[in-house]
């Protein structure tokens, strides 16, 4: 398909006239993605919120530029340490904005790969991935892909240990401000923890939630219930709305899940499982917490990715 833009000649768009694209979501959170291997793409800020418009453009969360490492200055760093980290995952948020990475988005980047035959990856096989938080290792499994998002983190971890959060979050839909905790999956989130689905569901995300204090780089900000009971068969439930960054809300966030998992776990103290089953608009993602190569604790995002849509702009 072709997708017209009103008043293409004047749109940021149009110096990307031709330019072949995909549209693909992971559990809704949903992204244009673009091969460029050899890195002659250079598109913007502009362009990229442009892309990413739902109205003027083709409409998503982020876009993703699929560049072979060898072409950035980040993805050279990340050979020296895995020379099989071929691809690099060059994300932006939908109002142009860099980000590190985004979990649902590196699961919908390798199913890209495939789609375009740019990389070849058997069930139970894995694919390392350079994105600015990193090498991220992403294994095909049935009914989708689980991502070594690798180790997580505290913020503030003096305020984290002892248990008071460490910051307040104001909200539409909130009556009062609500203690909240900082997680850094790479990227930074601030999780709430509300009582009932009748406070999630009264939530309006259309601004940004406040925070005070605000981590230095911003946050993505995750509201989320435990389900009555947490644990069900040795797996623990919670539901969850987000409001990332540079976004706005929406349908999923697979860094701020893990986040979300790392919060609840915390707040359920000893005996909380390491495997989790996390909620979200789009559909429901894995989170399971596992020991990295280098004996550190790693959290593992597992879910599915599809391609939607195929088309050239223009």
């Amino acid at each position: 398909m072709t997708v017209p833009v009103t008043d293409f000649a004047a749109s940021p768009l149009a110096q990307l006239a031709g330019l072949e694209f995909a549209k693909g979501h992971g559990t809704g959170n949903d992204f244009v993605l673009v091969a460029d291997p050899d890195g002659l793409r250079d598109i913007g800020a502009e362009q990229a919120a442009a892309l990413c418009d739902r109205h003027l453009g083709i409409g998503a969360d982020g876009l993703i530029r699929a560049v072979r490492s060898e072409h950035l200055p980040e993805g050279r760093e990340l050979l020296a340490e895995d020379a099989a980290a071929v691809w690099f995952m060059d994300y932006r948020n939908a109002d142009g904005s860099v980000s590190e990475m985004c979990g649902n988005g590196v699961r919908v980047f390798v199913e890209f790969l495939l789609d375009q035959g740019l990389a070849e990856l058997a069930q139970g096989e894995v694919l390392p991935v350079g994105t600015r938080a990193g090498i991220k290792r992403v294994e095909r499994r049935e009914g989708g892909f689980a991502v070594d998002m690798g180790p997580w983190g505290f913020i503030h971890p003096a305020q984290a240990e002892e248990d008071a959060g460490d910051s307040l979050v104001t909200a539409d839909g909130l009556d009062v401000a609500r203690p909240a905790l900082s997680v850094t999956m790479g990227n930074p989130h601030t999780v709430v923890a509300l009582a009932a689905d009748s406070e999630l569901a009264r939530l309006r995300l259309f601004e940004s939630p406040s925070v005070e204090p605000l981590p230095p780089n911003g946050t993505n900000v995750e509201f989320v219930v435990p389900a009555e009971p947490l644990v069900r068969e040795g797996i623990g439930n919670i539901s969850m709305r987000v409001h990332e960054r540079g976004v706005g809300e929406t349908q999923s966030c697979g860094t701020g899940a893990c986040a979300a998992a790392v919060a609840i776990r915390h707040w359920a103290g000893r005996g909380a499982p390491n495997r989790w089953d996390v909620r979200v608009p789009g559909g429901t993602v894995g989170v399971a917490f596992v020991t990295g190569p280098e004996g550190a604790e790693h959290v593992e995002l597992s879910g599915p990715a599809v391609i939607v849509a195929r088309g050239t702009l223009g």
